[in-house]
């Protein structure tokens, strides 16, 4: 029985986490073409807290968020929460009742049109329209993936969610990156950064991370060839030519941003003649800083290739889907929180240091004891 009302955590407005306000909502019901979707595990992103306080400008000074299509999107009251599991338990016209049943994963993404190849407007599900810090909620049926691997818990289907990994994807395919190619990932110990790592295995290609120490073996276990040091900058190339044997690194993956900006583009262009292709610089984030100074002339000089990069297309999510049902993707996942207690969440997230590696999951309080507990964080 699929009740009137749930629960859900809804974002009354841009501010601190007084605005995440814990109440009783309709339940939403399947529209032509959708599904309704028992959340059972949603992954926090930090695009959630950015989102929040209005930290996506387009111009200096302003507290905004994505308008990328001409005006905002986010408008309130919004249930965050973009890379959402759970199970299929109702259909709207046009779905086949068969789905019912099924166990599955997002596609985030609030496609402009049905183009596969391009996403030229990206917006999101928590963000364009409701997401899943709540009991349910319904979703395109073609963008909810069945995913039946018994192997993954629901709260690591989660872990493995499109925010983060399919942002990686289109951070590497932007780059053209190919087998063989060493790649510099920053923010190595995030959900992007992870998801880096393990996509640059599959795709052949080498990655090198930039993190804390502590976090050195987990990122070598998970495939990182070598751990840099993020809060030793300096002699930044020299450290890169040790590990690389006097390489080049050919493409930056940079979640930093900042003035760490110009010592990356150092480690791709300190020999030319030992490449054999531009260098590359995909930027999918900034936690080290908003603004980076950079002399223009560096980077025409030396073709320096940027890319921004935001989410990413229905292909990518496609291959992505393919790479979990086939476990070639592993789940990084650290722990999970209550839905009721995504205050604590929040806070913990924000102020992770060096406690962790991998992604938070927020758990309905009514699917907690089979989906939540076995993750249980605290702290």
């Amino acid at each position: 029985m699929i009740p009137e009302t749930m629960k859900a955590m809804v974002l009354t407005g841009h501010g601190g986490i007084d605005k995440l306000e814990y109440q009783d909502v309709p339940t939403p019901q399947p529209g032509p073409g959708e599904v309704l979707v028992q959340v059972t595990a949603t992954a926090k992103n930090n695009t959630d807290r950015k989102a929040r306080e209005g930290l996506y400008p387009t111009k200096k000074g302003e507290m905004t968020s994505f308008q990328m299509g001409g005006k905002p999107t986010l408008t309130f009251p919004r249930i965050q929460g973009a890379d959402i599991a759970g199970r299929v338990v109702a259909v709207g016209d046009g779905v086949d009742e068969s789905r019912v049943g099924e166990r599955g994963l997002l596609d985030f993404n609030l496609y402009a049109n049905d183009r596969r190849d391009i996403n030229l407007t990206p917006d999101y599900y928590g963000h364009g329209a409701d997401g899943g810090y709540a009991e349910y909620v319904a979703l395109p049926s073609d963008q909810f993936h069945h995913v039946p691997n018994e192997e993954l818990a629901d709260a690591e289907l989660a872990a493995m969610g499109m925010c983060s990994y399919q942002t990686a994807m289109h951070m590497l395919t932007s780059a053209n990156v190919r087998a063989g190619e060493r790649v510099l990932v920053t923010g190595a110990s995030g959900g992007v950064g992870t998801a880096l790592i393990q996509l640059c295995r599959i795709m052949g290609a080498i990655p090198y991370a930039l993190s804390k120490p502590e976090k050195a073996d987990q990122l070598l276990e998970l495939g990182a060839k070598a751990v840099f040091d993020r809060s030793h900058i300096e002699g930044f190339v020299d450290r890169v030519k040790a590990e690389t044997g006097d390489q080049p690194i050919d493409a930056v993956m940079d979640l930093v941003g900042g003035e760490m900006t110009d010592r990356f583009i150092d480690a791709m262009i300190f020999d030319m003649n030992a490449r054999s292709t531009y260098p590359r610089l995909s930027i999918a984030g900034a936690s080290g800083g908003n603004i980076s100074e950079i002399l223009w002339t560096r980077i025409y000089l030396y073709q320096v290739q940027i890319f921004g990069v935001s989410h990413g297309t229905r292909e990518e999510a496609d291959q992505l889907i393919e790479w979990i049902r086939s476990g070639q993707l592993k789940p990084v996942l650290h722990g999970a929180f209550r839905l009721s207690e995504l205050h604590q969440a929040e806070a913990y997230f924000v102020d992770r240091g060096s406690r962790y590696l991998g992604k938070i999951v927020v758990v309905p309080d009514s699917q907690w004891a089979e989906h939540g507990a076995p993750y249980r964080i605290d702290g």
